[in-house]
């Protein structure tokens, strides 16, 4: 490699800077070379063609000597990279294995007895560290009795009490908790100082060890009590039964005592007075032992926290966390073992370096999972307990609030992916297998993330004016709201809507797309194409297109009017470029192609006329039968239809001679859509009005023949009595008769 090389090279120069070697600098007549130790002869090697070239020769011939033969790839393929990982984690766990039985082997030779070990100095140390630790534990154990009474008294006090209150209690029990412990480390240093150390006055490094051991570890076990409040349970803000945080509060302080005794006092007077190798066998068998340790508290907790994990599934709470909870109720104790197998090897193999990387990663990844759950939940509730719009913005805007809870699960959707996304980056990050980070400060990862996040704020933009849009529409056809909309503006309105949103759609699709680097040109160009092949494979669509074009264009017809498109008559409830809705009298919904429409007749366009066309019989007086007519608009006026009436009753007078009627004309103008409903009421009163002065409204006459018998003589007609088989009841008979 050049680095080795260039060091090569550097200790070859140095070498002979302060080594003693034949001098170049010398003129060629002389026949004894003289040693060049000195920067000056240096020089004068440089200086000298011949010698400087010599050196240059022999440092070549020293790197050349030293490179590695081993061929490197510049680019190592990836099982290249899974095998040299394979080899360095198996010459570790190797190295562990061989650390261990030396280990091993170092304590064998201490309790053999053939070890060259001091046991005076051991057994005076010995009796030191005991005389310090029982003044230490004893002077811990009196100062605890006490302030246990302290802060029973505040537990009782607590009972009932506000969470304020109980918090304060809380705070000064912990307080006296690590007074206490200062107090019993204070002690135990003057205990080693003026009781051990004597007239000296000093103490020795492994009662320091002790003192310090023990100041955190009992700082640790304070924490722990403050969290479980373990036999003070109106202190404790964990929400644990008294049983759960006994138990745990008495595993985790034993498994803290046993590591941290062990590894910040035992181990180092061992490795400072034995050798390094039996304080290594020692940290084993601790770790080993607190490893056996927390399998068996996971095997004793494997069902109380499969029941915790799927309690929210089991409850029908089916959102991420619940389904991440189920998924790992039946596995999480084979994962919490495999992980606690895996940290007690790879601290076994590099301590120093791979164990506070992997404790770094788990923290890391807990934290990642934490936050993504909490994202996810928080979004979740949000979104179970609904959008709620305030009641002005649901005046105006009736529809806003079911078009957002519409997007609502899909944004969910989105979010969970999102959020699961970044949640296996994080961990993937923390445990080195990839470096996103990198990537994203690189210039290809700057590219990408920005274009990403350029079309993520487009499709944003899009969005807001797909909903600003449509909000406008509907406040304007929102009759409760501003000018009332003309048929005219609702169809347009609607037609605008459909149109924006599709070219937005297009709009907005075209410049994600670019953002993502993209080439829109050839799909421009084919959206060129395929509309030319549209328009020549779909003519009757080309052709519903245009007509609709030139049907708006003209407003014959607009959203809530009344027409007739050939054979079809309805009320038209949708207009688009290509087609009108036509709902019938009967409520049958019909979409018509406006390339099937010759005549559009629209009955509501600007006014419409009644038109009363009056049979009366021969015999009646024309004048009369206007005055009648006069009198019954007078009776219409009246009304509350007076209203859609726009002018006089129209009398054109006769029409028409029927067979058996004289047809008499009149005509009522009304506003567009009224004529309908103020004839219908006209009707009524021409009925009343002619009643009450006998002009008659004639109609067909009918001629009843009653049939022959067997003889070929029709049988006389009898009104009452008899017996014919003919003969009708004269209730039957009276209305046939009157005239």
């Amino acid at each position: 490699m050049p680095f080795r090389r260039i060091a090569a090279s550097l200790l070859f120069l140095l070498a002979l800077l302060f080594v003693p070697a034949p001098s170049y600098a010398q003129e060629p007549s002389s026949p004894t070379p003289q040693p060049a130790s000195s920067v000056d002869d240096l020089i004068r090697i440089l200086e000298n063609e011949h010698a400087r070239n010599d050196l240059l020769t022999r440092l070549k011939n020293e790197a050349a000597a030293h490179q590695v033969q081993e061929p490197v790839e510049e680019h190592p393929t990836i099982a290249r990279q899974i095998a040299e990982q394979t080899r360095a984690a198996a010459e570790q766990i190797v190295t562990g294995g061989e650390a261990v039985w030396s280990g091993v082997a170092g304590l064998a030779v201490i309790f053999t007895g053939t070890s060259t070990v001091d046991y005076s100095a051991i057994q005076t140390l010995v009796l030191n560290v005991i005389l310090v630790g029982a003044g230490l534990f004893a002077s811990f154990f009196v100062l605890r009795m006490l302030v246990h009474l302290l802060q029973r008294g505040l537990d009782r006090r607590a009972v009932g009490r506000h969470w304020s209150i109980r918090t304060i209690f809380t705070v000064i029990a912990t307080v006296a908790d690590i007074v206490t412990v200062a107090l019993a480390w204070g002690a135990g240093y003057v205990i080693a100082l003026q009781v051990v150390g004597g007239a000296t006055g000093r103490m020795d490094i492994n009662q320091t060890l002790l003192l310090n051991a023990f100041l955190m570890v009992e700082m640790l076990k304070v924490a722990m009590r403050l969290a479980l409040q373990p036999r003070f349970p109106a202190l404790r803000f964990v929400l644990v039964s008294d049983t759960m945080a006994a138990y745990w509060y008495f595993w985790a302080a034993r498994a803290v005592s046993l590591v941290g005794y062990t590894f910040m006092f035992v181990a180092p007077i061992l490795a400072s007075n034995v050798s390094e190798a039996a304080a290594q066998a020692v940290r084993v068998l601790v770790m080993l032992t607190a490893l056996v340790i927390a399998i068996i508290v996971i095997l004793q907790n494997r069902d109380r926290v499969r029941q915790a994990l799927s309690s929210r599934a089991a409850g029908g709470r089916t959102d991420f966390i619940g389904r991440s909870g189920a998924f790992l109720a039946g596995i999480w104790h084979l994962l919490a073992i495999a992980y606690l197998i895996a940290i007690f090897f790879v601290w076994l193999v590099n301590p120093t370096a791979a164990l506070p990387f992997m404790m770094a990663a788990t923290i890391k990844s807990i934290v990642a999972v934490v936050v993504g759950g909490l994202i996810i939940a928080f979004v979740g509730r949000f979104a179970n307990g609904g959008l709620r719009l305030p009641e002005d913005v649901r005046a105006r805007l009736p529809a806003l609030e079911g078009r957002l809870q519409a997007f609502v699960p899909r944004v969910m959707q989105i979010i969970r992916t999102v959020v699961t996304i970044g949640v296996v980056v994080a961990i993937a990050q923390s445990w080195g297998l990839i470096d996103f980070l990198g990537w994203l400060s690189s210039e290809a990862g700057q590219r990408i993330s920005g274009s990403a996040f350029a079309a993520l704020v487009i499709l944003i933009i899009g969005f807001v004016a797909y909903l600003a849009m449509s909000s406008w529409v509907e406040y304007r056809l929102n009759p409760a709201f501003g000018t009332i909309p003309t048929s005219r503006e609702k169809t347009l309105l609607s037609l605008f809507r459909n149109a924006f949103t599709i070219t937005l759609v297009v709009l907005v699709s075209m410049l994600a797309l670019a953002q993502i680097g993209v080439n829109i040109a050839p799909l421009l160009a084919g959206a060129g194409v395929l509309g030319l092949a549209i328009g020549f494979g779909a003519q009757k669509l080309v052709q519903d297109i245009i007509t609709g074009v030139f049907i708006q264009l003209e407003n014959v017809m607009n959203e809530g009017d009344v027409v007739s498109l050939g054979s079809v008559s309805g009320v038209v409830e949708k207009l688009t470029i290509r087609s009108v809705s036509i709902r019938s009298l009967d409520g049958t919904l019909h979409l018509i192609p406006f390339s099937s429409v010759d005549t559009v007749s629209n009955m509501v366009k600007g006014f419409g006329y009644h038109v009363a066309e009056i049979g009366v019989a021969y015999r009646e007086n024309i004048d009369e039968v206007k005055k009648a007519m006069h009198e019954a608009f007078d009776l219409l006026m009246q009304t509350e239809w007076s209203e859609k009436i726009i002018d006089k009753l129209d009398m054109q007078g006769i029409t028409a001679f029927g067979d058996s009627a004289i047809t008499v004309r009149a005509r009522i103008k009304t506003v567009a859509g009224g004529h309908w409903g103020a004839g219908r009421v006209y009707n009524e009163f021409i009925k009343q009005v002619f009643d009450r002065r006998g002009i008659e409204i004639p109609f067909p006459h009918v001629t009843l023949y009653m049939g022959e018998d067997k003889a070929g003589k029709a049988p006389p007609l009898r009104l009452k009595g008899g017996t014919h088989p003919n003969q009708l009841p004269e209730s039957d008979v009276k209305p046939i008769l009157q005239p």
